[in-house]
Formats: C-alpha cells, sequence, structure tokens
C-alpha cells in the first residue's frame, strides 16, 4: 500500500489528499486498538474476550480479572506508550538532525541511559537482584534511575548538537559519532560490571534486556507522564519540523528559531529515551523503524507523519512482545531481542542505499 504523496493541485485534490491520510491514520489507530485487546488475550493461558471487557466494566475479585489488571494490562499500555514514544523521539531526530538514519538507539542516546541507569542501580544502590525469574531487577528509588539516565542520555544529545552545528556535516558523520557514543557508554557499562558483584552484574545484563513486561502501574504512570505531553508538544510544533525539513535557511526566512526547536525536540527525545531505558531497558530500532516505514506509506509531511510514527511504534513494540511471550511459551523471550532482529536488517538496508546512491 502507498499512498500519493505528491502535492495536490488543485482543492478538491487537496481535500482527497487529506482524507486519504487522515483515513489512514484512522485505521492504524483502529488496529492498534484490536492488537490491545488481543494483547491481553493471549499468553501463557487465553482470556475469552467476554472475560476482558467484565474485568474492565465490573469490579469482579478473581484470579482471571487481576491477572488482567495487574499483569496484562500495564503489560501492554506500556508496550503501546513506549512505542510510540521511541517512535516520536526517531521520528523528530530525523527531522532536526536532518538524518532518516537518526534514532535514539542509533545515536547512542539509548546507550548512554542505559550507562546512566545502570550507574544509579549500581553505585547508587538504586536497585536490587531478585530471586523471582519474573521480576529479576527490584528498582528501589525510581527517580534516582530515570534521573542518572537522563544524565547519560543528555550526555550523549550534547555531543551531537555540537556536531550538528557544523553545516558541513554530513548524516554519515552523524551516524559515525552516534557509533563512537554508543560504544563509550557499552564500555562505561563493561567498566561498572568489572567492579561490581555478581548479583550487580547479572541485575545490570537482565535489566538491559528490554522487557515491557516488569513495567508496574506505578512505573506505566511516571511513563506516561514523560511520553504522552513530549508527543502532544512534538504533534504542536509539527510546522516547525516542516520548516527544518527544507533547510535551515528556509526555515529562518519563516520565522523559525531553529537552534532552539532542535534542541528542545533533542531534549525531549532524550527524555522520552531515558524514561523508556530506565524502567524497561534498552528496545532498540523501534525510533528508527516506525517513521521510515510511515514515510514511505503517507509521505514526509510531519503533520501525518509523526501521528502514523506513533501509532506503528505501538503497534510493532506490542505485536513484538506478543511473539516474545508466545514463540518459547510458557518462556518468555525479552522484546527488545526481536526488535533488533527486525531493525538491524532494515538499518543496514538503508545505510547501503545511501551509500549506494
Amino acid at each position: 500500500m502507498h499512498l500519493n504523496v505528491k502535492t495536490p493541485d488543485g482543492p478538491d485534490e487537496y481535500l482527497n489528499y487529506i482524507r486519504r491520510k487522515g483515513l489512514f491514520i484512522a485505521g492504524l489507530a483502529l488496529f492498534l486498538v484490536i492488537l490491545f485487546f488481543i494483547a491481553i488475550a493471549v499468553g501463557s493461558s487465553y482470556i475469552p474476550l467476554q472475560e476482558i471487557v467484565s474485568a474492565f466494566l465490573t469490579a469482579d475479585q478473581g484470579n482471571v480479572p487481576d491477572i488482567i489488571m495487574n499483569i496484562r494490562l500495564p503489560r501492554v499500555l506500556a508496550a503501546v506508550i513506549a512505542g510510540a514514544g521511541l517512535a516520536a523521539a526517531g521520528g523528530v531526530m530525523q527531522s532536526v538532525l536532518r538524518n532518516p538514519l537518526s534514532s535514539p538507539y542509533t545515536m547512542g542516546v539509548s546507550h548512554a541511559a542505559a550507562f546512566g541507569a545502570a550507574f544509579a542501580i549500581t553505585v547508587l544502590g538504586a536497585g536490587s537482584l531478585s530471586h523471582l525469574i519474573s521480576d529479576a531487577v527490584v528498582i528501589r528509588n525510581p527517580y534516582i534511575v530515570t534521573i542518572c539516565a537522563f544524565i547519560g542520555a543528555m550526555l550523549a544529545t550534547t555531543g551531537l548538537l555540537l556536531v550538528a552545528r557544523y553545516r558541513s556535516s554530513q548524516p554519515e558523520v552523524l551516524i559515525l559519532i552516534g557509533v563512537a557514543i554508543a560504544a563509550l557508554f557499552t564500555a562505561g557499562i563493561t567498566f561498572l560490571q568489572y567492579f561490581s558483584s555478581a548479583d550487580q552484574i547479572a541485575a545490570i545484563v537482565f535489566w538491559t534486556f528490554g522487557d515491557v513486561g516488569r513495567a508496574t502501574w506505578g512505573d506505566l504512570a511516571l511513563i506516561a507522564l514523560i511520553v504522552l505531553p513530549s508527543i502532544g508538544y512534538f504533534i504542536i510544533s509539527r510546522w516547525d519540523y516542516n520548516a527544518i525539513d527544507a533547510g535551515d535557511e528556509t526555515a529562518h526566512s519563516l520565522g523559525i528559531h531553529v537552534e532552539q526547536v532542535r534542541t528542545i525536540a533533542m531534549l525531549l527525545s532524550s527524555l522520552i529515551t531515558a524514561v523508556v531505558v530506565s524502567f524497561l531497558g534498552i528496545i532498540g530500532f523501534i525510533g528508527l523503524v516506525s517513521p521510515h516505514m510511515m514515510r514511505r506509506v503517507i509521505g514526509g509531511d510531519q503533520r501525518y507523519l509523526l501521528p502514523a510514527s506513533c501509532f506503528t511504534g505501538g503497534i510493532l513494540l506490542l505485536g513484538a512482545d506478543m511473539v516474545a511471550r508466545l514463540i518459547i511459551a510458557p518462556a518468555v523471550l525479552p522484546v527488545g531481542v526481536l526488535t533488533a532482529f527486525l531493525g538491524a536488517p532494515l538499518f543496514m538496508y538503508l545505510l547501503i542505499g545511501r551509500r549506494t546512491r
């Protein structure tokens, strides 16, 4: 499927152009809602739809309502919100850096946030190791972990912004900077592991596996408090991103404060990455894959690309989590493994395609 992304010639064609994109985004939203209920239903035990609806509408007590409300619903909501946030962050980074290969993962921001969170868990004592397989890392102070993850993400973001200020910098240069940042903070995590106890090493390793199942209602509230307003700001600023897509000079001529818009966008993208990584671990490539999939279908207009990317990010992460729960059931595979299998080939395809052109 590919929508017509050419600029319409007349008012009637423009209305049809808008209508097609709006219907496509509505279709994505409907598919996400359907997938939402399917994700709650499937698992180690299947729960019929009528029992799911009954758990939402009544206050019945029992095993099934408890499984739905305290295990599966937080997991599903975490996948949707985190997927949407990472997709929005990736799409905005690709716009303000004018680099189609940008995302929180490929630019090293996720790795920097992971280092900050690992530092808080090991050095500051904000986390401990549980002997329950389903909850191997217990976060004592999620606020310290999130703050440290944000500081790490901001260090990486500062480096990216400094490079982006040089107009001669090419997309390939930014990618290489991202690779260097990721390597640097991965080495930092290894350094922490070297001087940690066996329990702390196990906690760091397990924690870095992306897993939406570890989110509690308290974690979910904090994730939503950061991610949803940030997405709202991105959508409000969509015209600014369209102007920057046309070039810094064009944006300046339209009265856009390019450096301010770029800095705020990178700060919010880093904050989204920090809060997701600090609670759910590293989930790679959602921020890269989702905007590219939608750009090929719906075009580069940020008015439609941003909401479409958010819905797609939620769909991809929720779908990947469903597969992770079912592929080796009753064991659960970390969802970060599946997103890497999905995103790594696409990243190589995009990089080789750019070099070929």
